[in-house]
């Protein structure tokens, strides 16, 4: 599993997660958003949104504190969409591009897998980056318009 953020300024490191990890809230926020996110993330700007889906550990009561406390523009929970792929721009269209790219062949082993997946970041087109996010207002418009 990874974890990467996208926006008009640039895109974050890519973060791997080990194997067996259990991505609770308390990993989440003291691994993933404090020691890697949010610092790449204030490294592109000091200007953001922060946004996430509604995954277990980003729904934490603690997770929600830390982000009103730590992130600008943070759009609380009663905002968010639905888990929907729909809805985020990595999901609707930066995994698409790298798996292109990384899936082309099979890999024989995880670490082969790896160095595909930081290549194909490293090589990530911020034309299409752009391109997904320019779309995300009109996807969030349509699922209203389909009421979900």
């Amino acid at each position: 599993m990874v974890s990467v953020g996208v926006s008009a300024l640039g895109t974050t490191s890519i973060h791997f997660f080990e194997p067996g990890i259990k991505v609770n809230g308390q990993y989440y926020r003291e691994d993933l958003l404090m020691q890697k996110r949010l610092p790449d993330i204030c490294q592109l700007s000091d200007f953001y949104v922060f946004q996430q889906d509604s995954a277990p550990a980003h729904r934490a009561r603690e997770t929600i504190e830390l982000l009103t406390m730590e992130t600008p523009e943070f759009i609380p929970p009663t905002l968010w969409p639905l888990n929907s792929p729909d809805l985020n721009p990595v999901d609707y269209k930066v995994w698409f591009e790298m798996q292109e790219k990384v899936y082309k062949k099979r890999a024989k082993d995880t670490d082969e897998l790896r160095a595909r997946i930081l290549t194909a970041w490293d090589e990530m087109d911020q034309c299409i980056i752009d391109a997904a996010i320019r779309q995300w207002r009109t996807r969030l418009r349509t699922c209203i318009k389909a009421k979900g």
